[in-house]
């Protein structure tokens, strides 16, 4: 751990001469970012001399076109491989100078269009798709914004990256992360913060912030994130969009970067963001093919289920408004209950459901599962470098020597319900019995599948908030998605004036600053269903969005 944290962005001053490895770190940092300007700058200019050579091309028209319509059309002839690209990367370069949302142009994207039309039975031909910054693309570094994973570029792409091309996709943007990847904000010392598209004074949250800000802002009709604790699903909120997180290990991991690997009791995923539900699902079902399945036998074979996917029966859908350890916000509960009207008045049933034991879950399970180590793992990827606003406070009390950590947990706990205990050991038996205790009880009540709010609205950049609503899912394996429903109304922020969460604690007083300010932020609601049941869970989330639409006709 390093012995001075660095707290300005990285590149706003240079270490002293005497420190070494922050001299060392600060190079690298000046490296990174003359790359990625070249690469912008490269970009820019291939846009313009399309443009001069291409004056015909209707860009608005590209850019308002679902991820559906726009398959088609290039499938069909009417819109070229090479208009699609240059549109939207055109709009990514506008959105990153307001945002700084993308850490590099992949400049290869320009070879693979040259070539594009040798994959035209692919499910995306065409189309071009954002990739957050940890997955694995060949000759680009995979830093998860931390020092030492600079210049370690990919020796091979990752397993979804070649198999969006074999579907004639066009990876051509790596967008931006927290550091360390584990932080509901999206800065750090390499690529700097990402802003949220609606508000600049909001974060885009994370991990996968830099995603959620491209294609909220419109740069991009399809990307891929990661979700460990609701690094799909908070940004998607966060910005607007639509987002979902797999059961893991639906999709190949291989390729994809991690600063914890090793832990078993949460996990990761990776998954589609776009802005609609049936963008993912096609996302999903070009994903599910044997090209995937060839690449990692490790995965599952089991193409996607069009059927459950396209079907109208009437659900029996669970559902609760607050978890009882994090009070939602009065846009979150309304958002919920609007919702679950709409459902009513469509036909289906909704059954009131609690999780079970969810503070044990969390402290328990959670807690000891993703900090097993002590937070050594994540520690060990900080040292030599900057560490970031967005992750100093968070980083203070791993850092801290095992016996204090040990007395505080002690002495804190009487306190507040909700402190976390660092103790180092998995408990991946632990976490496997939970998980059949919860299904027990969605058996009991015949669910079909789960509706429960969503973290939100956007936050103020540097805030801390509570994952219960999001990493449950992580550690149940639960598929889980989102689906933007309303927005923050002048009633809401009047509403939140009186605030005063489920303990009234420092977490819920930290809470309420950090949602203040939030009129007009998109609103959504979380959509969920047991393993393997992703189809079902898409399914849940088209209902949800087709009746809010109809809704606001």
């Amino acid at each position: 751990f390093p012995a001075v944290l660095l707290i300005t962005r990285a590149g706003d001053r240079q270490p002293g001469a005497k420190d070494t490895t922050n001299l060392l770190s600060w190079k690298k940092i000046q490296k990174a970012k003359v790359r990625r300007e070249k690469s912008l700058q490269r970009a820019e200019h291939a846009v313009c001399q399309f443009n001069e050579s291409h004056p015909e091309t209707d860009t608005s028209l590209i850019l308002s076109l679902s991820l559906a319509e726009l398959s088609k059309q290039l499938k069909d002839g009417t819109l070229t491989p090479q208009a699609v690209f240059h549109s939207y990367m055109e709009k990514t370069l506008e959105v990153n100078r307001r945002l700084n949302c993308c850490t590099e142009v992949l400049l290869e994207s320009w070879d693979q269009l040259e070539d594009v039309d040798s994959h035209k039975d692919g499910l995306l031909y065409g189309v071009p798709v954002s990739i957050k910054e940890n997955i694995g693309y060949k000759g680009h570094d995979s830093t998860c914004g931390v020092i030492c994973k600079l210049d370690l570029p990919a020796t091979g792409d990752s397993v979804l990256v070649e198999v969006l091309k074999r579907q004639g996709a066009i990876p051509f943007v790596k967008t931006n992360v927290p550091q360390g990847l584990q932080n509901f904000d999206c800065g750090n010392p390499i690529y700097g913060l990402t802003l949220n598209p609606h508000n600049p004074q909001k974060t885009s949250g994370g991990s996968s912030g830099g995603e959620g800000a491209l294609i909220g802002g419109g740069g991009s009709v399809l990307g891929l994130g990661s979700d460990i604790g609701g690094s799909i699903r908070i940004p998607s909120s966060f910005c607007g969009i639509c987002g979902f997180k797999p059961t893991a290990n639906r999709l190949s991991l291989r390729g994809a970067s991690s600063c914890i690997r090793g832990q078993k009791s949460v996990l990761s995923s990776l998954g589609p963001m776009a802005r609609d539900v049936d963008s993912l699902a096609l996302c999903m079902q070009a994903l599910l093919c044997d090209h995937m399945f060839r690449l990692d036998p490790t995965v599952p074979p089991i193409p996607f289920n069009q059927q459950v996917y396209q079907s109208s029966k009437p659900l029996r859908i669970g559902y609760y408004e607050n978890d009882g350890y994090a009070m939602p916000s009065p846009s979150m509960g309304r958002a919920l209950r609007e919702t679950k009207a709409l459902l009513e008045k469509a036909g289906h049933t909704l059954v009131s459901f609690s999780p079970p034991r969810l503070i044990y879950a969390m402290h328990e399970l959670v807690v000891r599962g993703l900090l097993g180590d002590g937070c050594t793992t994540l520690l060990s990827h900080l040292k030599g470098g900057p560490v970031d606003p967005c992750l100093r406070d968070q980083i203070i009390p791993y850092s801290l020597p095992r016996t204090v950590k040990k007395i505080l947990s002690i002495l804190l706990k009487p306190i507040a319900v909700r402190v976390n205990v660092l103790r180092e050991m998995l408990l991946y038996l632990f976490s496997k019995d939970y998980i059949h205790e919860v299904i027990a009880e969605w058996r009991r009540c015949e669910l079909d599948v789960l509706l429960c709010p969503m973290v939100g609205p956007a936050y103020i950049h540097n805030y801390p908030g509570t994952l219960t609503y999001t990493i449950i899912y992580n550690l149940l394996n639960f598929p889980a998605g989102v689906v933007p429903v309303s927005t923050v109304t002048a009633e809401d922020e009047e509403e939140l004036r009186h605030y005063k969460g489920n303990y009234g604690d420092l977490w819920d007083r930290l809470y309420k600053k950090a949602v203040t300010g939030g009129e007009g932020l998109p609103v959504a609601v979380q959509c969920v269903a047991l393993p393997w049941q992703d189809e079902l869970c898409l399914r849940f989330m088209r209902e949800v969005e087709m009746l809010v639409r109809e809704d606001k006709k």
